[in-house]
């Protein structure tokens, strides 16, 4: 268009992004002032409302009633089912579109139109943004929440009919008859077990050998030994050629001892990780400073792009892509936009993930790999707690980090059954920087799985009288600690 019929908007803020970074940073800053542009590329609604957190919980959902099945005659109960995959997943974008995505645009419908402009956003000069053909937004203050896509590796370009993200893997229509899962991380692990266990011919591949996210040996070991009882899984090497005929997408598969493994499948979920949507901005022409790794550099503590008035937040960052910390880093960075040029760091919540497979992974806090070398007593134990006895889910481990000189809890990894509630109670006792002696003060009902984490506590306790006995021992002087 010509620059007479470009039409030009002026705010002070423009937010990048409607989803769950960019609406927490518009909440912050909408309240201080009206001059402000939240700017959405495609439909509106959350990653983790669409394509993430709630429909892949509701695919996992009924994967474990049909897991049930198989598995009930061990309590003296026999029962059969039928997987209907069509029912699955209808109910699963049902569930999704009408109350999780619903409630999200909900939310974006009572925000005043001239706060939203729909649109693809590219930087074309310093403060000034082109969004589509036809419009330009001049802005003082910029945040960039505009979240990331899955990343497909070149190798799958012959077969890309057959591919499925986590973008694309909820619009099926029905159930495939076998799946090829690429990655080990939370999203291949969490589809590839509930595909699994819906009947799906599933086989997962990695690259590394290890279960991500758990960083001590002996999880992440156990981690694999588990799943790989349960599902077909190559743990390390890559894909080296795909190609398609009448039979489907075919992978052909190089270990690290050379030996190649080739299997047809009829669909590839390709899970290696998410790209953020930061490198389709033009940041080139706003003066920011990159990385060797060519991302754009920012510090994660006020989330501000180099000495520019940018930001960065969510997804985006690609820092920490979970749900509640893509919400607290648009809070974070609208906070620092109203601060501008005087942001003022902020002292991050102690880091939470969890995998919901089954057994759960959980790690919270300081791992294993970070504390590794420092003075730290591990409390550790089987997953097999009375209640996990009753549940016959006494598979995984528990491992709690202390500080052996404080007693204080840095950190955990668990491996197990419920282990998202072991992982919460953690969190919580980690955030007020909680001795294993305070917590232990807490009362535990029985039998609950709560008494699991009693136990990894007092023996933390003990290893930790263990260590001060030596100490002292090797020492002339009497530690400040009993």
């Amino acid at each position: 268009m010509s620059e007479s019929t470009m039409k030009t908007i002026n705010v002070e803020y423009a937010i990048i992004g409607a989803g769950t970074s960019g609406l927490g940073a518009y909440s912050k800053i909408s309240r201080k002032t009206d001059s402000v542009l939240m700017i959405q590329d495609g439909p509106y609604g959350t990653t983790c409302a669409r394509v993430g957190c709630m429909p892949s919980k509701l695919l996992i959902t009924a994967s474990d009633y049909a897991h049930h099945l198989t598995t009930s005659e061990f309590f003296g109960v026999t029962s059969e089912g039928h997987v209907d995959g069509r029912k699955v997943l209808e109910r699963l974008r049902r569930e999704r579109d009408q109350r999780f995505v619903a409630n999200n645009l909900r939310y974006v419908g009572k925000i005043p139109p001239h706060h939203k402009l729909e649109g693809r956003a590219r930087f074309i000069a310093p403060g000034l943004l082109r969004v589509g053909e036809s419009v330009e937004v001049k802005a003082e203050k910029f945040i960039l929440a505009c979240g990331s896509r899955p990343a497909v590796s070149e190798v799958f370009e012959p077969v890309m009919d057959h591919v499925l993200t986590s973008d694309t893997v909820f619009e099926l229509e029905d159930l495939p008859r076998s799946v090829a899962v690429i990655g080990m991380g939370v999203i291949a692990l969490e589809l590839g077990q509930a595909l699994h266990r819906l009947g799906v011919d599933t086989t997962i591949y990695g690259r590394s050998g290890k279960i991500n996210a758990l960083t001590h040996p002996d999880m992440q070991q156990e981690a694999l030994d588990i799943l790989s009882a349960e599902l077909d899984i190559y743990p390390s090497g890559q894909v080296v050629r795909t190609w398609k005929d009448a039979e489907g997408a075919w992978i052909e598969f190089e270990q690290p001892n050379g030996q190649r493994v080739t299997k047809v499948f009829d669909r590839i979920l390709v899970a290696t990780g998410r790209i953020s949507n930061v490198d389709q901005l033009g940041m080139e022409h706003t003066g920011a400073e990159f990385t060797e790794a060519g991302k754009v550099a920012f510090d994660p503590q006020t989330m501000l792009c180099s000495d520019s008035p940018i930001f960065i937040a969510g997804d985006a960052s690609e820092y920490l892509p979970v749900w509640h910390e893509a919400f607290d880093e648009g809070r974070i960075a609208a906070d620092n936009a109203l601060n501008y040029p005087d942001p003022v760091p902020v002292d991050r919540r102690p880091p939470l993930m969890v995998f919901f497979t089954d057994p759960q992974i959980a790690i919270i806090g300081q791992s294993f790999r970070e504390l590794e070398g420092m003075e730290i007593v591990i409390g550790e134990l089987p997953f097999a707690s009375p209640r996990h006895v009753v549940w016959n889910k006494v598979e995984g481990r528990i491992q709690v980090y202390l500080d052996a000189r404080t007693g204080v809890i840095l950190g955990a990894e668990l491996l197990g059954y419920q282990a998202e509630h072991l992982a919460h109670l953690l969190a919580l006792a980690i955030t007020h920087s909680m001795t294993a002696e305070q917590v232990l003060m807490m009362p535990v009902y029985h039998p609950s799985a709560e008494e699991l984490l009693r136990d990894v506590l007092i023996d933390a306790r003990e290893k930790r009288r263990v260590y001060a006995a030596e100490t002292m021992m090797h020492s002339n002087t009497v530690p400040a600690y009993s």
